[in-house]
């Protein structure tokens, strides 16, 4: 059986968690607290030495990296799959995916934001504006992107979801957690009204994990 090694508040095992849910797939879940650091500990850094989460066990293999771990998941169980059949459409939704896994989350991560708290003295405002400035940068140009896209559904890519909301809905839940006002980007709100709709995204979300009580 496969199980997932990840925190609650971790964005990136909320991508993972959304993704196992549309593949309709059971995990055992092994929560790791990373308030209390026990990523750092020996035996987490024995299935990933570079101590983050998430990492999804096999059994025979310990994958590492939620985009690797997506990749992986689209590829052994590709019913339903996230990413389009045509290689354009591929590249778009694969953008998207990475305008917020690649420019926002980095930077935006629990160490980054631990780092600008302890060395530079920032306060929880400062980290508030330092997340919402490069969230809604991202989400300035995805707004413009869906809009642009006259054949979209209710989702980032036609009628189904794709990779693009993975990875946005758990950007869209962590805007909320740094007070960022979401209200200037419409066609992201409707999006998350829509997957929020869908039980795989509901039951991924962080409020919903047995940990976070």
């Amino acid at each position: 059986m496969l199980a997932l090694h990840s925190f609650f508040r971790s964005g990136t095992s909320h991508r993972v968690r959304i993704a196992l849910n549309l593949k309709g797939l059971t995990v055992e879940n092994h929560p790791v607290d990373l308030r209390t650091e026990e990523h750092l500990a020996d035996a987490f850094r024995a299935i990933n030495p570079q101590a983050l989460v998430p990492v999804l066990s096999t059994g025979s293999h310990h994958l590492i990296q939620s985009p690797a771990i997506l990749e992986w998941l689209d590829e052994t169980y590709p019913d339903p799959p996230l990413l389009p059949a045509d290689a354009i459409e591929r590249a778009h939704v694969r953008a998207m995916a990475a305008m917020v896994g690649c420019d926002v989350h980095p930077i935006n991560n629990r160490r980054v934001l631990m780092y600008l708290r302890s060395q530079f003295g920032t306060d929880e405002a400062g980290v508030n504006a330092w997340c919402g400035t490069w969230i809604g940068a991202a989400f300035d140009a995805m707004e413009q992107m869906l809009a642009a896209d006259k054949h979209r559904g209710d989702f980032c890519f036609g009628g189904a979801p794709s990779m693009a909301d993975v990875y946005l809905i758990p950007q869209v839940e962590s805007a909320r957690r740094f007070q960022v006002d979401l209200s200037a980007w419409p066609h992201i709100m409707s999006i998350d009204a829509a997957c929020q709709a869908i039980p795989a995204f509901a039951k991924a979300a962080p409020s919903a994990q047995p940990e976070a009580g």
